[in-house]
């Protein structure tokens, strides 16, 4: 039997718990309990008001971009349809980008206002805030190492956003890939190709972009007639043509200033070419190109000029050599000659040995 059982007559007899004890232990704790109530509550009252006013202060902030994001894309689809709308703005490009710009702003925001209170609600829990800070840094060295990548691409995209390099619609050269904007995002970017292709392309991997959509372009037209034309009545049925288009919708919002002759390009033996050229809207150079070539033939043909083709190509028949077909001399045409005679067979029965 053990020692100590109920059972045991030599085990000390344990004390009945009296009264008095019960008492004298519930009036203690609610001694304790008195004296700390008032710190619990006002570290309860504390930590509530941080969280109250971090999360109204962080729907505050994200409701103000929200707003002005809705105002931004207000304002570019008041302008779309107009002349304005389709010299300045891309109502798609800016509001992707204005999308993006609005979700990276609300992002830092809420991890700046909600990051801040979970360290001041740290900080009234009196937890010594150095160590965690320590190793949460450590983490973010060994997560930034380990994503550098991702990192390079976040960022370069949201400069690329920022700065408005390129944007929806744009056609652009970015080294790796050319082709027009169909999506523009914070770590790719979506390009269409000349044959229909979608290129995916990391924005860390643009070393270097070329827009063809901002600025304006150059429409350049070549025109060849014969070379005995008149010059100044092709000048003139040109210059007619090309003030004919600028006066015409939708050409004179394409062209951004007058059709030049920039005089004679090439002079041939057959041939001479006259170029004409144009600064227009950006990505609308290959359609002016077009209409000027189809205005600037209907007018030639109606002034009697005539275009030509292209460069003269050799006649083959006349640049022949007579004497071409004509086998050269040779000594096994003779029948006398000592070659031929050399090659004559020799005759039946006749005997080698002496």
């Amino acid at each position: 039997m053990a020692a100590g059982s109920p059972s045991d007559p030599t085990a000390p007899a344990t004390a009945p718990v009296t009264l008095d004890d019960a008492q004298k232990s519930a009036t203690e704790a609610a001694g304790w309990v008195e004296e700390n109530w008032s710190t619990w509550l006002a570290i309860g009252l504390r930590i509530l008001l941080i969280v109250v006013i971090a999360s109204v202060l962080r729907v505050l902030v994200r409701r103000a971009l929200t707003k002005l994001i809705d105002r931004m894309n207000r304002s570019a689809q008041a302008v779309e349809g107009t002349a304005l709308g389709g010299l300045l703005v891309n109502a798609e490009r800016r509001r992707q980008r204005s999308e993006a710009i609005g979700s990276v702003l609300r992002s830092v925001a809420s991890f700046l206002i909600m990051g801040t209170a979970a360290l001041m609600v740290l900080g009234v829990l009196n937890i010594d805030l150095a160590p965690l800070l320590a190793s949460a840094g450590v983490a973010g060295v060994a997560i930034g190492f380990g994503a550098r990548n991702l990192v390079t691409d976040f960022l370069s995209g949201v400069f690329m956003i920022l700065e408005d390099q390129y944007g929806v619609g744009d056609s652009i050269d970015a080294g790796v890939a050319s082709g027009e904007v169909v999506e523009v995002g914070l770590r790719v970017t979506k390009l269409r190709g000349d044959n229909g292709e979608i290129w995916y392309v990391r924005n860390g991997e643009i070393k270097r972009i070329g827009n063809l959509s901002q600025g304006w372009a150059t429409a350049a037209v070549d025109v060849r007639v014969r070379p005995t034309e008149d010059l100044d009545e092709v000048r003139r049925v040109l210059t007619g043509a090309a003030e004919a288009m600028a006066k015409e919708e939708p050409w004179n919002e394409r062209l951004w200033g007058p059709v030049e002759i920039l005089g004679l390009d090439e002079v041939l033996l057959d041939s001479m070419v006259i170029r004409l050229s144009a600064k227009t809207m950006p990505g609308k150079a290959v359609g002016v190109e077009r209409e000027l070539r189809w205005r600037v033939k209907r007018a030639l043909d109606e002034a009697g000029i005539t275009i030509v083709g292209g460069a003269p190509q050799p006649d083959a028949t006349a640049s022949a050599d007579p004497s071409a077909a004509v086998a050269p001399p040779s000594a096994l045409g003779n029948p006398t000659s000592p070659q031929s005679l050399a090659t004559a067979p020799i005759p039946p029965g006749q005997s080698l040995s002496k």
